[in-house]
């Protein structure tokens, strides 16, 4: 293999249990987004576009479809002869295998591949977040700071301190603190997921990690503190553009809302840094004469007689005439049935709401809360009349 300085490892295999019945035979990462994308071709594109041609991507839960739309790594260029999108699911060794017990533990289960390429860095992210980044300046940083370990953090809103991973850092900042999920959260930088280690120093903690049999496996729980404990010099890179983690139906349908505000905080349309995705097999879009649409993503297969407003549409959706949808998302083969009312909804994949019916309720504004959005299950179907609210 040829030498790496820095080799790419996504960890791509989360169920995603929060977003419920999405990620019930689907891996989280190949959850449909923004129309036409998985949540996987936002770190694959950010990985291309750093000019990171060597990837690989850590792959368990339901991992056929995922596998199925990665490849080769075609769609987004990384099909090389230099480099390459490498698939690594939990594997038998001579002494036996296992699942990847935590995020720590998939790495080191891989340690033999990430060796053959032997890297000064390796870079660690998530396969399952939206945002845009350039990895290129955040191991800029890391060389220059010479440091062991750096973490990017972002800062996110007070109340939502507590559900991340948060970072104290001094004046330079260097981490001098890891503090999980805590209840009473010292600042609000919280850890994005994505990581550069330097590959002989991490690989040690690993193998100390791996011998910890009470351990978790996880990096936040148990590498990144083993760590700091140890005097290792970890230093935070603050990020401040577009960055989400869709854990819940309520983020996820956030972050599809987002896109479609007059200045996206997330902005698919610039072409200095493209989000790449498989490209669909589907006949242009067609809207009928009886159609209206406003503020909406409309994406290539889909027929719309009806009504969509500030709505997310994935490939071949039917809307039949008379039918209305407004401020909801509606996952790829859907059916919404003439005179259906469809309002801050996510109707999953194949689903079909028939004649007359209504999914959610118009009368109520607030948007926060999940149990005002209700969630159509994949494939199934909801009978001619009912009210779902």
């Amino acid at each position: 293999m040829r030498r790496k300085e820095c080799l790419a490892m996504i960890l791509a295999g989360g169920q995603g249990s929060r977003l419920g019945v999405l990620t019930k035979s689907l891996a989280k990462p190949a959850v449909p987004f923004g129309g036409k994308y998985r949540l996987i071709d936002f770190t694959l594109s950010n990985c291309y576009n750093s000019g990171f041609d060597t990837v690989g991507v850590l792959t368990q839960y339901q991992p056929l479809e995922l596998h199925s739309y990665i490849g080769i790594g075609s769609s987004w260029d990384l099909d090389r002869n230099d480099g390459g999108v490498y698939i690594l699911p939990p594997f038998v060794q001579q002494n036996g295998g296992e699942w990847y017990k935590g995020t720590a533990n998939a790495i080191w289960q891989n340690a033999g591949f990430i060796d053959q390429f032997r890297p000064t860095y390796l870079l660690v992210l998530s396969g399952d977040h939206i945002y845009k980044m350039d990895y290129s300046y955040m191991v800029d940083f890391h060389k220059q700071t010479e440091a062991d370990a750096t973490i990017a953090v972002l800062e996110v809103a007070w109340p939502e301190a507590s559900r991340f991973g948060i970072m104290n850092t001094d004046k330079d900042n260097r981490i001098v603190e890891f503090e999980e999920k805590p209840s009473q959260p010292k600042n609000n930088l919280a850890s994005m997921g994505v990581y550069v280690f330097n590959w002989e120093v991490l690989r040690w903690y690993l193998a100390e990690d791996e011998r910890n049999k009470a351990s978790a496996h996880d990096f936040g729980k148990n590498v990144i503190p083993l760590m700091l404990q140890s005097g290792r010099k970890m230093m935070a890179y603050a990020f401040d553009g577009y960055w989400k983690d869709v854990g819940t139906l309520e983020s996820l349908w956030e972050a599809n809302m987002d896109l479609l505000s007059d200045k996206p905080k997330l902005d698919l349309y610039t072409p200095d840094w493209p989000i790449y995705s498989v490209n669909l097999q589907a006949a242009p879009q067609l809207i009928s004469p009886t159609a209206k649409l406003s503020r909406s993503m409309v994406s290539l297969g889909c027929f719309v007689l009806g009504e969509v407003e500030n709505s997310v549409l994935f490939s071949g959706i039917y809307v039949g005439e008379g039918a209305f949808i407004k401020d909801s998302v509606i996952l790829p083969g859907a059916k919404i049935c003439a005179g259906a009312h469809v309002e801050r909804a996510v109707v999953g994949q194949q689903a079909v709401i028939e004649a007359g019916s209504r999914i959610g309720d118009g009368n109520k504004r607030e948007i926060t809360v999940v149990a005002e959005r209700i969630t159509v299950p994949e494939n199934s179907v909801i009978p001619g009349g009912t009210v779902v609210e």
